[in-house]
């Protein structure tokens, strides 16, 4: 089996790898917003968007916090599975250069 072919088959290999790291990187986002957001506010909870008892400003606050960590932490999973795969393999496991759909 050439590497072309390698190439070829490894990104449908890596759905379920990247399935499970997207999985633990979403609980691991939602653990470090929890805690954020414990430190910001000192409150346990988050504001729901449709709370009535709480103001645009700490609603705006609340999403644009949790949004920076999420995306900062799936960005970091899906690089450093993707440099482990590249590492175990040999071969980068998204064909093309482009970014998240």
């Amino acid at each position: 089996m050439g590497k072309k072919t390698t190439k070829r088959k490894l990104p449908l290999a890596y759905q379920p790898i990247g399935f499970v790291l997207g999985w633990a990187g979403g609980t691991l986002a939602g653990i470090a917003f929890r805690k954020t957001w414990k430190l910001i506010r000192h409150e346990d909870d988050a504001p729901d968007a449709l709370d009535p008892d709480r103001g645009w400003g700490e609603i705006l606050l609340a999403a644009a916090v949790q949004g920076a960590i999420f995306a900062a932490v799936r960005s970091a999973v899906d690089r450093g599975g993707a440099k482990a795969i590249e590492r175990s393999t040999g071969v980068w496991p998204v064909q093309d250069k482009g970014g998240r759909n």
